[in-house]
């Protein structure tokens, strides 16, 4: 795991490396253990390592036939390709995945990408085509953004390291922040700041160094091709079979490694598995909130804790902690994406580096399994409308109102969610309705000034998001939600999963999202995974075996909320208020100021509405304003 800089100066003059060392520096916390360069006229690498698979001879750039790469992240199945390229006559210097993909770049051409089980990111300068080869893994685990103007092209692990450049400025993108608004991360190759973009998950770019000329082409995306042949009990096994293999690849490493453990299924699953597969007791990594047994699911970590035979280390975020590191948490992030539990993963984070340098978690579950809460709302109201207007969308993929009545328990704590939900839009399409589900702007209007809400284009972003929703060859709601998830909103939450990993310099590997189960996964019956609206329906059947029963039928698993309205009534008011409604916000013309100050004095609870507009002011302070 590591970090990344590359330059290219179109105009031919010679790489200033003291600038791409400077680049380099705003990142060092992603790669501690060493530093590489590489300088070829007006071309620049420099690369940051933290050293996890042949620690003594893995460094980077990495040269072999003319082909300079500098990577980051893990190819989980090197030791595989790396056999079958001694087969073909290949010889190896070092022990390292990076090696790898040298070898196989030259084996297989731009091809071999599709060849990867892993999380990478990486950069291949080809001096015999005189071209850059980028590519990003399916999901993107590992970030890899870009800039480009009429004299540089700039690539780089985080946004922070491409503004450290003199010629690319911190400019807020308009149309993305409104965006953000509406989600709380901003989807596709966009990123909150004007002419910086992502290389996409699921991509790889080749840029002609002679003319500049690029192309992104997409290498790989879920397919819901149903099988329809094969049965439940052949899913199960599969997928048993494919999440012990994937877990064995990914406790490969040369430094200790541990897990999160949350005690909800995702988790469990990756610490029993490790544990069982390393066949000793494993460093596990769980947290909690003093202020309620509603912010405290420690009873089910010891649960799983205790079947994994771990060794579980507990901490408890505080009041004060939040207030002292949010602003830095939101720089680390370089975008204010996603919820405040940020702030509990780093807690959590910041104790496992002082254990392990490797850590596994449960990530990806909820969108590869279907495990939100939503998808059992948006099916209870498709059930209804099939049974009120005797009408069926969906084929054999939908849940019929009789299936879904023993999974509605699950519903008790989100009335509120229920209510706001069914308000208006009642039964329209598929798009709108799950559109409404995950749009928070509609209940945060009242947060902005007129002028500046005023401006936003609903419409354009709604089928920028119908444009994911509607992509897959199926009439299943599921898999359109789930597509949505995957490549929509999961990014969001892989850039916090990196970031805040990185920031205490520990490599999170995230065993579920196996391109291999995602494809298993992508081609079953809608139906079989999510059957009767029972969440994680197939996941549940295939690790019965080894998950504790307390485990496995709980519904109340609570995602480590943040006892936001409780601190926002204490120490952090004077924070949020300061935040908020200082001079400099108000100055924007953004926030309507009095409507927010009301708010927060009034006794009601802390929203994700005012958590958006608290991480986008401070996103503001920490980039923009300086």
């Amino acid at each position: 795991m590591c970090g990344i800089v590359a330059i290219i100066n179109k105009h031919k003059e010679n790489i200033d490396r003291n600038l791409l060392e400077k680049m380099a520096s705003t990142i060092h916390h992603r790669g501690p253990d060493a530093d590489g360069v590489m300088i070829d006229g007006p071309i620049g690498f420099f690369h940051k390592r933290l050293s996890i698979i042949d620690i003594v001879s893995g460094k980077q750039p990495m040269t072999f036939d003319n082909c300079t790469i500098i990577f980051n992240g893990e190819i989980y199945n090197y030791i595989e390709l790396r056999n079958g390229l001694k087969k073909k006559g290949h010889q190896f210097q070092t022990s390292s995945d990076t090696e790898v993909i040298l070898h196989m770049y030259a084996e297989y051409g731009k091809d071999f990408v599709n060849l990867l089980n892993g999380m990478f990111a990486f950069i291949i300068y080809d001096k015999n085509r005189n071209e850059f080869f980028i590519a990003r893994d399916h999901f993107g685990i590992k970030p890899l953004y870009w800039y480009q103007d009429e004299n540089l092209m700039a690539f780089a692990s985080e946004i922070k390291a491409l503004l450290a450049h003199p010629d690319i400025k911190a400019i807020p993108d308009t149309d993305n922040l409104y965006e953000y608004l509406t989600f709380q991360f901003v989807t596709g190759e966009g990123t909150m700041f004007k002419n910086i973009l992502k290389i996409l998950p699921g991509h790889f770019m080749f840029i002609d160094l002679n003319t500049y000329e690029y192309q992104s082409v997409k290498y790989w995306e879920p397919n819901f091709k149903i099988d329809q042949f094969h049965t439940e009990e052949y899913f199960i096994a599969e997928l048993r079979a494919i999440l012990e293999e994937t877990v064995s690849q990914q406790l490969r490493s040369d430094v200790p490694l541990g897990t999160y453990l949350s005690g909800g299924i995702d988790s469990s699953l990756v610490t029993i598995m490790a544990s069982r597969l390393l066949n000793k007791p494993i460093k596990s990594f769980s947290g909690a909130f003093k202020e309620g047994p509603e912010f405290n699911e420690l009873e089910y970590a010891r649960i799983a804790a205790k079947a994994a035979n771990a060794e579980l280390y507990e901490i408890f975020p505080t009041e004060q902690e939040f207030i002292d590191l949010i602003p830095k948490l939101i720089y680390h992030l370089d975008e204010p994406v996603a919820g405040p539990g940020l702030f509990p993963q780093y807690i959590v984070s910041r104790l496992a580096s002082k254990h392990v340098k490797v850590i596994l978690g449960g990530q990806g579950g909820d969108e590869i399994f279907g495990g939100y809460i939503r998808y059992i709302v948006a099916y209870l109201e498709q059930a209804l409308k099939g049974a009120i207007f005797e009408s069926n969308e969906e084929a054999e993929h939908i849940v019929s109102l009789e299936s879904i009545l023993p999974n509605l328990s699950a519903l008790q704590q989100y009335i509120p969610m229920l209510k706001s939900f069914w308000k208006d839009g009642a039964f329209e399409n598929m798009d709108r309705r799950y559109y409404q589900l995950i749009n928070r702007m509609g209940t945060t209007t009242e947060f902005f000034q007129p002028e500046f809400i005023n401006e936003c284009r609903y419409e354009a972003i709604f089928n920028k998001f119908s444009s994911y929703f509607n992509h897959p060859d199926t009439k299943s709601y599921f898999n359109k939600m789930t597509h949505f998830d995957m490549l929509g909103s999961l990014p969001g939450l892989l850039q916090v999963e990196d970031r805040v990993s990185m920031s205490v310099s520990i490599e999170s590997r995230v065993p579920l999202l196996d391109r291999r189960i995602v494809d298993l996964i992508s081609r079953m019956p809608a139906g079989m995974k999510f059957k009767g609206g029972e969440m994680k329906y197939l996941l549940k059947k295939a690790i019965k075996n080894i998950m504790p029963v307390e485990i496995m039928n709980r519904k109340d698993k609570m995602g480590f909320p943040v006892p936001l309205h409780i601190w926002s009534k204490n120490k952090a008011k004077g924070f949020i208020m300061d935040t908020l409604l200082s001079k400099k916000a108000k100055e924007r013309n953004m926030i309507n100021t009095e409507y927010v100050e009301k708010l927060i004095s009034a006794e009601q609870p802390f929203s994700r509405g005012l958590w958006g507009l608290l991480s986008l002011e401070l996103w503001y302070n920490q980039f923009i304003d300086q």
